[in-house]
């Protein structure tokens, strides 16, 4: 008999059972996925400590961010510790142990935002090698966000700590995270978070995703330099530290809940700080050197509030980038935040940096300030993918079969990491039309997912 006539009782048969026994048609996929959801997604955020023992969980201290282990959101890698001699090093739970992937090109974390699709999320992974695997040796590898490259972990030193992080709207209601080998060591990862946004804010006026650059806090008179994480903080940002020998420190006697009533809902302990120019006749400035990629598109968020009650006296000042206005007259208001943005990306492509000055107006009395500001690339990401009926068939068949490959991310995109066992139509949306699951210990009833899959011609 050959094969689509084979196929043809198959699907013959599962129309049957289908008919007769609706149960399998729901399935346990969505019922697992939707648990998930509602244990993962609380207030918006789901927060992986990797590495750690599965159905382990804890509160950090500090923050108050509810961490959990990994073991529901990837099928594969292996569990270590960073090395005794560097954990002293780091106070941080979430970055004594790490997920290690020795073996596949590609393995991925599948997260399940409880608001869906076509919302704003922050997504952050970090990396603390620390030598976990007593090699010493430091690896390079991608990030991948769906089915698109996201951006290249090098890890330079085993005591740092990397982080990456993306602003994106995905267009399905779950998010694939993926790290792939390159031939340049084993990928890892540490911590793997995802923030809900509000949807107004970080907007790019072309489309896009932001991909942090850097995130500064001006003004901060911390004895100890180090990242700044608060609470207080509802989108949980790491801000950095940021001083000049040209600058001065302000800051505010209170930290008022004020300063986070605006759509960016700023931590008060960043925007209580501020610099201004050492010289009050002088202007602000800062310099950001971009010789890596001169012709990135960035995209700019600088934010301000007034710290001090200066009664009958004025600070208002302009914006501008590279001697080209930015912004007209900036008149910061008292321990309230205002937030002034790119309305179009902005480049260094001839000058290989980007200066930003702060300039009193002329009726202005008092010198310019600026409490933080945030810097994002922006990045395409096409988003296509195989068909959703296909994916959500495919992974119900991988779930109810307890299939034992390395079946994680997009089942066709990119086509070096296809499936083990698939073949794909690539057209502009991929569909499954061969299906291989020889070799796999398979038993149990015929599941009526393989309905789904409209393009299917072997099996």
């Amino acid at each position: 008999m050959d094969g689509g006539l084979t196929l043809t009782w198959l699907i013959v048969l599962l129309v049957i059972i289908s008919l007769h026994n609706s149960r399998w048609v729901s399935g346990t996929f969505h019922e697992n996925q939707s648990s998930r959801r509602k244990l993962t997604a609380k207030e918006g955020f789901i927060s992986i400590d990797c590495g750690i023992a599965p159905g382990s969980y804890y509160t950090d201290s500090e923050t108050e961010i509810y961490y959990t282990s990994d073991a529901g959101f990837t099928d594969t890698g292996i569990n270590y510790n960073v090395s005794e001699e560097y954990v002293y090093q780091n106070n941080d739970q979430h970055l004594k142990n790490v997920r290690s992937f020795p073996e596949g090109d590609r393995n991925c974390y599948t997260l399940w935002p409880g608001q869906g699709k076509n919302h704003k999320y922050l997504i952050r992974a970090r990396f603390l090698y620390g030598n976990y695997d007593s090699k010493n040796q430091l690896p390079i590898f991608k990030l991948y966000l769906g089915v698109d490259e996201w951006t290249t972990v090098n890890i330079r030193n085993v005591t740092s700590t990397y982080r990456k992080e993306i602003i994106h709207i995905p267009i399905t209601d779950y998010i694939d995270v993926c790290l792939v080998n390159i031939g340049s060591g084993t990928p890892f990862i540490s911590v793997l978070e995802l923030k809900r946004l509000n949807d107004s804010i970080y907007s790019p006026a072309e489309p896009g995703s932001l991909i942090l650059y850097d995130r500064w806090d001006f003004g901060t008179q911390q004895e100890e330099w180090k990242l700044i994480r608060e609470k207080d903080d509802v989108y949980d940002r790491i801000w950095k530290p940021n001083t000049w020998w040209s600058w001065l420190s302000i800051n505010s006697s209170v930290v008022s809940s004020s300063f986070s009533t605006s759509d960016y809902k700023l931590p008060g302990i960043v925007m209580a700080t501020a610099a201004k120019p050492a010289n009050e006749s002088e202007s602000w400035g800062i310099s950001l050197s971009i010789d890596d990629d001169p012709s990135q598109k960035l995209y700019m968020y600088m934010h301000f509030a007034e710290v001090e009650d200066h009664k009958g006296q004025i600070r208002e000042f302009t914006v501008s980038v590279n001697d080209e206005p930015f912004s007209g007259p900036v008149a910061p208001r008292l321990l309230f935040s205002d937030t002034v943005s790119s309305k179009y990306s902005i480049s260094g492509s001839t000058t290989k940096k980007l200066s930003f000055s702060l300039e009193r107006t002329n009726r202005s009395t008092l010198p310019p300030i600026i409490n933080a500001m945030e810097a994002y690339m922006i990045k395409e990401f096409p988003q296509s993918s195989t068909q959703q009926n296909d994916v959500d068939a495919i992974k119900r068949i991988k779930s109810d079969y307890a299939v034992g490959r390395n079946w994680q991310g997009d089942p066709c995109l990119p086509m070096e990491y296809q499936w083990d066992g698939l073949t794909c139509s690539h057209n502009t949306s991929p569909t499954v039309i061969s299906l291989n699951l020889s070799s796999s210990n398979l038993s149990g009833n015929i599941l009526t997912s393989f309905l789904s899959l409209k393009s299917l011609q072997t099996l």
